[in-house]
């Protein structure tokens, strides 16, 4: 029974380790989740999730889902939106400047089939999620959720 016991503890331990080892205890963190291909929304969330929060110190990251999937492709240039004009960036431009700044963009592994795109076609630096990925952030006691 003492075996049987600990086995399972052992497995639960694994199971709840991407929790555990997400981000450092009490540091605030940011999950936005982006679900529009629209340029405008996604301008707003993405200089938002990066100026705000992650220069701020806070552990960020933008979910792409739903429609939101397109705008990563690195073979679908995005529109200069107003916002960015005047700095000439697109939306792939900034996902990229976020990323270098240390922010995490990940991408809906089943919405990115759904669109036909798989991680090569993304821009450098996207990280495919995977429920316990995208667990690891929306479980975080230490994290606040953000949509557009």
């Amino acid at each position: 029974m003492q075996r049987y016991l600990v086995k399972i503890l052992f497995i639960l331990a694994l199971a709840l380790s991407p929790l555990a080892a997400s981000a450092e205890a009490g540091k605030p963190r940011l999950f936005v989740n982006l679900t529009t291909d629209d340029t405008w929304a996604a301008a707003k969330a993405i200089m938002f999730a990066h100026e705000k929060s992650l220069k701020n110190g806070h552990d960020t990251a933008i979910w792409m889902n739903v429609r939101a999937v397109y705008l990563a492709d690195k073979k679908r240039p995005s529109h200069i939106h107003g916002l960015m004009a005047d700095q000439g960036l697109s939306i792939q431009d900034m996902l990229g400047a976020f990323i270098a700044d240390g922010g995490t963009v990940l991408m809906c592994s089943a919405c990115s089939a759904a669109a036909g795109l798989s991680k090569d076609d993304y821009i450098d630096g996207v990280q495919m999620g995977s429920f316990p990925v995208i667990e690891s952030w929306l479980f975080d006691p230490d994290t606040k959720t953000l949509s557009w």
